[in-house]
């Protein structure tokens, strides 16, 4: 089976993501989806927010209102010891599924800045990535600039619907007293 593997701290899960998955099953053609909630995020650190338990509780409960869906929640990377790489987690996914090929899910911003990831090029290399639209990043300059490192990285560019909301703003109209129950998924 082709498995979209999408990780992230989903401090909420919103709408967004979930037209994102909706769009890896039903348009871009894997399987299923294994949404992976990610004890934190390194980019993010030092901001507080709920346990990597809660949201893998939330996130459960979300999935459950979507029974549609073809999407299985893990908590691998709760469970695992820091640090707690996407290489990592993609390497333990496939040792205990060797069956199926695993696809790493990410935004354009992330592509932007992937160099910056643990083992990069082996995951470009070994798993590959699709690519979902982010407003102000360009994902084929990031797409051709990495080729131009190396030829065989594997990089899919989706043609998912552009996902404006994000749970930074959910988040935001939250503190500000607004009610944002619309974006929850």
């Amino acid at each position: 089976m082709k498995i979209a593997v999408y990780s992230g701290t989903f401090n909420p899960l919103h709408k967004g993501h979930l037209a994102i998955m909706r769009h890896l099953t039903e348009e871009a053609g894997f399987d299923a989806v294994y949404l992976i909630v990610t004890p934190t995020n390194p980019f993010k650190e030092g901001k507080k927010q709920p346990s990597g338990e809660e949201r893998y509780q939330a996130a459960q409960k979300a999935v459950e209102r979507h029974p549609e869906l073809k999407v299985k929640v893990l908590d691998i990377e709760l469970r695992m010891p820091p640090p707690q790489y996407t290489v990592k987690t993609l390497d333990a996914l496939q040792e205990k599924e060797p069956q199926n090929e695993f696809t790493l899910v990410i935004g354009a911003d992330n592509l932007a800045a992937f160099q910056r990831w643990k083992d990069y090029d082996r995951i470009l290399k070994d798993y590959g990535v699709a690519v979902f639209p982010r407003k102000g990043y360009h994902r084929g300059h990031d797409k051709a600039r990495l080729l131009r490192e190396d030829p065989t990285f594997r990089i899919g560019l989706l043609k998912a619907p552009l996902v404006t909301i994000s749970s930074t703003r959910i988040r935001e109209g939250m503190a500000a007293g607004k009610d944002m129950s619309y974006w929850f998924m």
